[in-house]
């Protein structure tokens, strides 16, 4: 299916929705691309399959809203504030979920309440939008209450079916889906439609880096994920370690990473995927060989590469003395 939608084919599968003067603002209180990411889009495939509006693999099957997720748990108990995205009337809402990474342990705790806490808005012309997997207790909002664009409703957290703290925000008309990237439904694949419902530009995110760090030895997943992995190394550290926490990765993607010291380069690797992976994290490291390491600047670099195109990259720097 996804083959022949990648030659030209074009694909009505909903029914248009007439945008008129109905827009969404930014939901989330973050910086999209550097402080918060797109992972997931609403999938526009209408069988079994799964494909973005772009035709793109950055969904899943019928995934009804698009992911805005955080880099980390230690972000999402800071506090990120989910916003209103167009004025409205507080149709309902929960509150009092755990947040909790999904497991097959808890799953049934969750069942028929897979938004986990949230906002369902109504606005105007027949439109609704519904906030998803929000932080336990932090909804500021009640119900009936009248909200504009940009109203706090509460914060992002890990409640519902969720494995990373994200707002899952999701559009309808009429009771019926829009994908506010592509809301008259007309999918063309290699071309994607200019008109959406969003009132800026927002660049298509087809996977990238969400954070890196330094560390004396190479982290544990569950660190990494929870924000506390970034530890620069002291000078008689046993190793030297660069990690890089990424989405969206592709069987064939390579993640390059690269160290860099006073002395130049440390060590260079890269590793590819052997499958695809929503998320995931890839280290190198060098052992001390010496009594201790250089003092001076250490540069890190991580690059995700996809058919040899760069898609992200970041870097970071540590001053050893």
């Amino acid at each position: 299916m996804r083959l022949a939608r990648h030659i030209a084919l074009i694909l009505s599968f909903a029914a248009p929705a007439a945008a008129e003067d109905f827009s969404l603002s930014w939901p989330v209180d973050c910086t999209l691309g550097e402080t918060c990411f797109i992972q997931h889009y609403v999938d526009d495939d209408p069988t079994s399959g799964a494909s973005d509006y772009t035709c793109g693999s950055a969904t899943y099957d019928s995934h009804k809203g698009t992911d805005i997720r955080l880099r980390s748990r230690a972000e999402m108990a800071a506090g990120v504030r989910v916003l209103a995205a167009a004025d409205g009337v507080v149709l309902g809402l929960r509150d009092g979920m755990e947040d909790a990474i999904l497991t097959r342990e808890t799953e049934a705790k969750i069942e028929g309440k897979d938004c986990g806490n949230g906002v369902v808005i109504r606005h105007a012309g027949g439109w609704d939008t519904q906030y998803c997997h929000m932080k336990r207790g932090s909804i500021t909002v009640t119900k009936g209450e009248r909200v504009t664009a940009g109203t706090p409703l509460g914060e992002i957290g890990l409640s519902g079916r969720t494995q990373f703290p994200h707002l899952h925000i999701s559009l309808r008309k009429d009771g019926a889906q829009v994908d506010p990237f592509d809301p008259d439904g007309q999918i063309t694949c290699g071309a994607p439609s200019q008109t959406t419902l969003w009132d800026r530009d927002i660049p298509y995110s087809a996977g990238g880096i969400l954070a890196a760090g330094f560390a004396p030895l190479v982290p544990s997943f569950d660190a990494i994920k929870a924000g506390t992995a970034d530890e620069a190394p002291a000078r008689d550290a046993p190793a030297f370690v660069l990690w890089a926490y990424a989405f969206g990765g592709q069987s064939g993607d390579i993640m390059r990473l690269s160290i860099t010291g006073p002395e130049g380069e440390l060590i260079r690797h890269d590793a590819v995927l052997d499958k695809d992976q929503a998320q995931f994290f890839r280290a190198t490291g060098k052992k001390r060989r010496a009594p201790q390491w250089p003092a001076g600047d250490y540069e890190g670099r991580a690059s995700l590469l996809r058919g040899g195109q760069i898609i992200a990259q970041t870097q970071i720097r540590a001053d050893l003395r």
